[in-house]
């Protein structure tokens, strides 16, 4: 039987790194499960957008279905599978990326039918480890996500391990990255849209302080089909809370440096830094953030394996960091009402290099949960240009079945 060299490479780094940890660490594929038993989730969803740079507006009714099943096949083994179908229903009203309907605005869900996710794990006494294709999900997934908004998963084929070392002491994990499964499908046209192929290692190491919780990481990513994707990131993470007087004062500070890395042929050099303070009173949460991607012009600071809809405005309009970089000052609240969780936002974004005003943004949604399977949710994104881009205003209505 002849192996690929994708396959030969995995199993290459899957043995260095377990010698190195000396049995099984954990995995970043999934939750553990406690029993055998499938999943089955079904999201339908409406997207609406306008955009003043397309003459129609986007309308997009999409149907996503995912089928899996975990099998627990021996202590402390588990197989672990995955498939999505993605279907439009009532028209292409929109640019899905692969539909050719290019007069439309994108709304990035293309039909597509493919394994999500396909691995084997190992857990023991504070080691787990996984093979194959699978999430990477990353502290907040500023860096590695699996972009789960989107009605197709971003997913890895990686090995992944890590090891608890207990007592107080860190988790250590380590992931070696193969191949990312795009959002926009295996059965796009565009092959820089389906997949990229990877030899990226990353390292991420967690430790509990008696104020919060520090992390540090190095990010060393050889992008083979997009050369200029190549970097190597290096950072830290401190994030925490602390209660005093009926309240709970939290903070995300974060800093990272990134550079050239492998076959890129360009000389780059951009910072991150966050500083995200928040205060929880009677069930509200209110929180305060800044959040620079250094730019100079040339390069700018990039996250390309993020779950990049989560950050900078829901109406992605920053989902490539700006060649001058990206500073968003934000405020946002969020509550319950009942079983009702609702939230508003507000973001100003402006150049990192040369001041440029970019424009404004503001962001709404409200979710609610029927019943211990069903949810439903509504959400607003509208950006206001000054000068970076077009107006847009996004809409979405969702409802969802888990099980």
């Amino acid at each position: 039987m002849k192996v690929s060299p994708s396959a030969t490479r995995l199993l290459h780094h899957a043995g260095l790194a377990l010698a190195l940890l000396g049995a099984s660490p954990p995995a970043l594929a999934a939750d553990a499960a406690p029993s055998s038993g499938p999943l089955i989730e079904v999201r339908l969803r409406h997207e609406s957008v306008d955009d003043a740079a397309f003459a129609r507006n986007a309308g997009a009714d999409t149907l996503r279905l995912r089928l899996g099943y975990r099998w627990l096949f021996a202590p402390g083994w588990q197989l672990y599978v995955d498939g999505e179908h993605v279907e439009s229903l009532f028209g292409d009203r929109y640019n899905s990326t692969a539909n050719g309907r290019t007069t439309y605005p994108v709304v990035a869900d293309p039909e597509t039918d493919e394994i999500n996710q396909a691995w084997i794990g190992y857990s023991n006494d504070g080691f787990n480890a996984a093979l194959g294709r699978q999430r990477v999900m990353l502290d907040n997934q500023r860096f590695f996500g699996n972009v789960g908004w989107r009605q197709n998963e971003q997913s890895f084929d990686a090995f992944s391990a890590g090891y608890a070392f207990g007592h107080g002491g860190p988790t250590l994990r380590y992931v070696y990255l193969d191949r990312v499964l795009r959002v926009f499908g295996h059965e796009n046209p565009n092959p820089l849209l389906r997949e990229w192929s990877l030899d990226g290692h990353l390292l991420h190491l967690d430790q509990t302080l008696p104020l919060g919780s520090l992390a540090a990481y190095a990010y060393l990513v050889e992008n083979k089909d997009i050369a200029t994707l190549s970097t190597r990131t290096f950072g830290a993470r401190w994030t925490g809370k602390h209660a005093f007087d009926g309240a709970t004062l939290g903070w995300a500070v974060e800093w990272a440096d990134q550079s050239d890395y492998a076959n890129n042929p360009a000389a780059q050099s951009a910072r991150y830094r966050l500083v995200e303070p928040s205060v929880d009173i009677r069930s509200i949460t209110i929180k305060a953030g800044w959040e620079v991607l250094g730019g100079d012009g040339h390069s700018a600071f990039g996250t390309p394996y993020a779950t990049l809809h989560a950050f900078n405005g829901w109406a992605d309009r920053f989902l490539s960091t700006p060649l001058d970089g990206l500073d968003d000052r934000y405020l946002s609240v969020g509550g319950k009402i009942g079983k009702a969780a609702w939230s508003a936002n507000y973001h100003d974004y402006r150049a990192d290099h040369g001041h440029q005003d970019y424009g404004h943004e503001f962001g709404a949604s409200i979710g609610y949960p029927f019943g211990s399977h069903f949810s439903g949710l509504l959400k607003l994104a509208d950006y206001r240009s000054d000068g970076f881009g077009a107006d847009v205003r996004k809409l979405w209505a969702s409802i969802e079945y888990r099980y």
